[in-house]
Order: C-alpha cells, then sequence, then structure tokens
C-alpha cells in the first residue's frame, strides 16, 4: 500500500502549528490538570469570602463602565456622524487615549490622581474647593469609581470607534423615508437607527464586557486591589493567589469558574440583546 504524501504546505504552517500547541493548548491542558488535582480547589469557592467580594466588585465594575462607555460612545458616534467637516480630526482626536498603552494610560492617572501633587486636586484647589478628604485611589468610597472613571476614559473611543463604522454602513435609503413620512429627529434614531445598529451595539458589547470581566492592569497599577479589598477583582486575586501565594491549583479552579461565568454573561447578553 502506497504511503501517502504529505502535502508541500504543511511544512510552511507546520512552526505556527508547535507554537500553537506549545504557547496555547499545552497551558491549557495544564492549567485543567492542576484544577483537577485537589477535589478541594473548586468546593473551596463556596466558601471563600474574598473570592464572592471580588466577584461582586468584578460585576459591579462591567456592568456600571460598560454602561458609561456604551453611552458615551453612541452619543458621540452619532454627534460626530451629524457633522458637516471635521470628522476625521474629531476621530483621530477620540482615538488618542484608546492607542496608550493601558499600564501607561494606569501611570499617568495614578499620578493625576495623587492627592498633594496630583494635577486634578491642583485644579480642584485653584477653584477654591477643599481637597482635603479627596484621596481618590486611597479612599475606600472612591477607589472603585477612580477605577472606573480611568477605564472609561480609556475605552469609550473603543465603543466609539465600532458605533461610528455602524452608523456609516446603515443605508441612507431607510432614512430618507422615514423623513419623508414625516418622523422627527428622535423617531429616526429610536425607530430606524437603533435596530439597524444592533448587531454592532451586541458586537461592542460582547467585546467590551469580555475584556472588563479580566480587568487586571489598570487596577494592579491604580490600586493593587486596594485600599483593603475596595478594588479587588476576580483577576486581581486570581493573580495574588498564583504567585504571592503559589497556590497555582486553585488560582487554575477560579480561572475556569471566571471563564465559565464570562461565557454565560456573554450568551445573557445575546439573548437579551436577540429578544429586543
Amino acid at each position: 500500500m502506497k504511503a501517502r504524501r504529505i502535502p508541500e504546505g504543511f511544512w510552511w504552517v507546520f512552526p505556527s502549528i508547535v507554537v500553537l500547541l506549545s504557547l496555547s493548548i499545552y497551558p491549557l491542558l495544564y492549567a485543567v490538570k492542576l484544577s483537577v488535582s485537589d477535589r478541594g480547589n473548586f468546593t473551596r469557592l463556596f466558601s471563600d469570602r474574598l473570592f464572592a467580594v471580588a466577584g461582586a466588585q468584578t460585576i459591579i465594575l462591567t456592568v456600571v463602565a460598560l454602561a458609561i462607555e456604551f453611552v458615551l460612545g453612541l452619543a458621540l458616534a452619532v454627534l460626530i456622524d451629524s457633522l458637516a467637516r471635521g470628522r476625521t480630526l474629531f476621530r483621530t482626536a477620540l482615538l488618542v487615549p484608546m492607542l496608550m498603552p493601558p499600564v501607561v494610560a494606569a501611570v499617568a492617572w495614578r499620578l493625576i490622581y495623587n492627592p498633594q501633587f496630583g494635577v486634578l486636586n491642583g485644579t480642584l484647589r485653584r477653584l477654591g474647593f477643599n481637597t482635603a478628604h479627596l484621596t481618590w485611589t486611597s479612599g475606600e468610597s472612591s477607589a472603585l469609581l477612580s477605577v472606573i472613571l480611568v477605564d472609561v476614559w480609556e475605552w469609550t473611543p473603543f465603543l466609539f470607534l465600532l458605533l461610528s463604522a455602524g452608523l456609516q454602513a446603515i443605508p441612507t435609503e431607510p432614512l430618507e423615508a422615514a423623513r419623508m413620512d414625516g418622523a422627527g429627529a428622535w423617531q429616526i434614531f429610536r425607530d430606524v437607527t437603533l435596530p439597524l445598529l444592533k448587531p454592532t451595539i451586541l458586537l461592542a458589547l460582547l467585546l467590551r464586557a469580555m475584556d472588563l470581566v479580566r480587568i487586571f492592569d489598570q487596577i494592579f497599577i491604580l490600586t493593587q486591589g486596594g485600599p483593603g479589598t475596595a478594588t479587588e477583582t476576580v483577576s486581581l486575586y486570581i493573580y495574588r493567589t498564583a504567585f504571592r501565594f503559589s497556590n497555582f491549583g486553585y488560582a487554575a479552579a477560579m480561572s475556569f469558574v471566571l471563564l465559565a461565568a464570562t461565557m454565560i454573561f456573554s450568551r445573557g447578553l445575546l439573548r437579551v440583546m436577540r429578544s429586543r
């Protein structure tokens, strides 16, 4: 029996296959092995108060930041799309925060938030405000809000970019037909623009929500989860468990729980958007 010949193109993709197996598949399988090496890893999650706190704060951060970013991104997209001139200039200016690496943006905002010599408190003092109580990232009641504001500043342009592209892809015929029927600007936006924009909205919300659920770098630099556990998220808690307490099995179990929660959240968002 004649041996089957290996296609010549196989050797072109073979290095990519090796890299994929070594950097993606193998770590995944190893993480599964670590998580099930001790059956107590998953049962411990139900009694871990810190994991519950981190999960609740991750949900709050995701929902609040996503809602603000979506509203601002959609408003900016509609506003700039209605301009007769300067669209390219405004789009370029709005994309600047998103082009900064998250670590660089977090370091810059950490300096801005500094209570003593930060730009924010310094500006407020010049305007006559008392900033003695404004500690921003050091206060338990303001730390999470400060992190959310940084995320909104940096990632609202991402939603703006997607929604702006979606608005440009909408055909003009339905809009013109609605105007000829006497519909106002708000009616056109509510009954024509939004339904046609729904696939883009769904994509934007899904991508941003999945990124927010695993937020790490901004919180690590701004607050490191503090003060106390005021800004502790699941990703940060997984990092502490694995690399500070060397409990890799429990950290792997939490990672898979986070993955499952993200998938459930995504499917729920899909159902809600489709039903509407």
